[in-house]
């Protein structure tokens, strides 16, 4: 009996439909549908399984995330610590990494038949001072609104790189290459490559280009300021860190990965062509 963890983003609109049909549609094939004990007030009349968040990741087979991208970001490092895949139902806007829309959760039933396919994702490991962050789409060096532009070293081994003045730089995973680096003029990478993209932000030079490092590189970071300038750094569009002038912050390939369900048989290609080209045509 298949044990789902129903992970979601209710502030989306949709979602709480879209939580009580799955949560049907999962009792309905036999799953034991569970939801973190906070949601108990709101779902307690359903026949869903509430329990501790920490007790119900090691009990679950699989997540689901109810939400946009940002939702499976929140979860999948989660996801990827407890070994588990991750099935993504988009109630966002654009819900680039999720399979499925709020309308097709009747193909849920190939996931408890086992007719799926797994997009293994490729995380990064970053590490500021004594403290280690884990991203599934991008570490991004950003100046303040207002700050004089600051200038940032990039290293591989004992070799400096590119020394750059820009508004900031990212760092994605291939994963992450069709989120804020594809904004950012930086390519598009089949996800289930490995490789580190760099993505320079307004970069005041000529020559500011983005970069693919390979998945085994150590890539060390450091800024030095201009007038006072400062920097934050941000993970997956959240835990915004306050940087020191010249403090090393090192990136590099995760040893964990993060296992995306696919049940609807779609390519990489095909959510390329619907969710990011289409609009233009």
């Amino acid at each position: 009996m298949l044990k789902a963890f129903i992970c979601s983003n209710l502030k989306k609109n949709n979602s709480m439909d879209t939580v009580l049909c799955l949560s049907k549609t999962l009792r309905e094939l036999g799953c034991v549908p569970m939801m973190s004990e906070i949601h108990s007030e709101i779902f307690g009349h359903e026949d869903i399984k509430f329990g501790k968040e920490d007790e119900l990741i090691g009990e679950c087979d699989v997540f689901i995330t109810v939400g946009g991208d940002g939702t499976i970001l929140k979860w999948g490092r989660k996801a990827a610590a407890a070994n588990k895949p991750l099935l993504g139902i988009n109630t966002g806007r654009l819900g680039f990494m999720a399979t499925l829309e709020s309308n097709e959760l009747y193909k849920l039933e190939k996931l408890v038949n086992d007719s799926y396919s797994i997009s293994r994702r490729m995380l990064l490991d970053i590490y500021v001072g004594d403290e280690k962050h884990i991203a599934v789409n991008d570490v991004v060096f950003s100046k303040s609104r207002f700050a004089k532009l600051p200038e940032f070293s990039v290293s591989t081994g004992d070799f400096e790189v590119t020394r750059i003045r820009a508004d900031g730089i990212i760092f994605s995973t291939p994963t992450g290459s069709t989120a804020y680096a594809l904004s950012a003029g930086g390519p598009i990478i089949q996800p289930d490559a490995e490789c580190i993209e760099f993505t320079p932000l307004c970069a005041h030079t000529l020559f500011g280009r983005p970069m693919i490092f390979s998945a085994g590189s150590d890539l060390k970071v450091k800024f030095f300021g201009y007038e006072n300038s400062d920097v934050i750094l941000s993970i997956d569009g959240d835990d915004a860190i306050d940087l020191n002038e010249e403090e090393t912050v090192l990136i590099r390939k995760s040893e964990l990965a993060l296992d995306l369900i696919d049940v609807d048989g779609g390519s990489f290609y095909d959510a390329v062509h619907n969710k990011l080209m289409r609009p233009l045509k």
